[in-house]
């Protein structure tokens, strides 16, 4: 594990409380002194990218949804695509290009100076490498098993959680 930065995944521990991400995985766009953004990348919705943003149905990746991106303003939309190996974010008030798949998220994730680094000391996120193919996967709500489970370390273990640890 290492420190958040921009580009880093946040996997909620089975510690996390908050329901807002309960089992999540959430990919840091910005990271700084100022505070920390980022958006939900295993929460499909049921709103297709052509009810969301028309223009863009075409270029979406699969599954072609919007995806809760976090609790903060959620009628805001964030694209994010992976240009060349890196993590771009799309401005949605242009033309759609159609060069690389784009993930639509509706609202985000964000965290004020030192609020992050207070929730990763008490044991509520593992910082994790982000893979190009996190962004692109068919079934996203089952990428928070996946992550761990390719964790080379203990934390692998955590892909096995149950649910409800006393029905274990």
């Amino acid at each position: 594990m290492s420190d958040p930065r921009a580009g880093a995944l946040l996997v909620a521990t089975p510690l996390l409380g908050d329901p807002n991400f309960a089992r999540s995985v959430v990919l840091l766009l910005q990271h700084d002194e100022e505070g920390s953004l980022g958006v939900v990348i295993d929460r499909p919705t049921t709103i297709s990218i052509d009810e969301f943003l028309p223009d863009w149905g075409g270029i979406a990746a699969s599954p072609a949804v919007v995806f809760h991106g976090g609790p903060v303003d959620p009628e805001v939309g964030i694209g994010v695509t992976i240009r060349f190996g890196s993590i771009e974010v799309v401005d949605l008030t242009g033309d759609p290009a159609d060069d690389s798949p784009v993930r639509i998220f509706a609202g985000y994730a964000g965290w004020g100076a030192g609020q992050l680094a207070a929730e990763i000391a008490e044991g509520a996120w593992f910082v994790l490498d982000f893979a190009t193919s996190d962004l692109q996967v068919e079934k996203p709500e089952m990428l928070w098993r996946e992550v761990l489970r390719r964790q080379s370390t203990d934390v692998s273990m955590f892909a096995t959680y149950p649910l409800d640890p006393r029905m274990n």
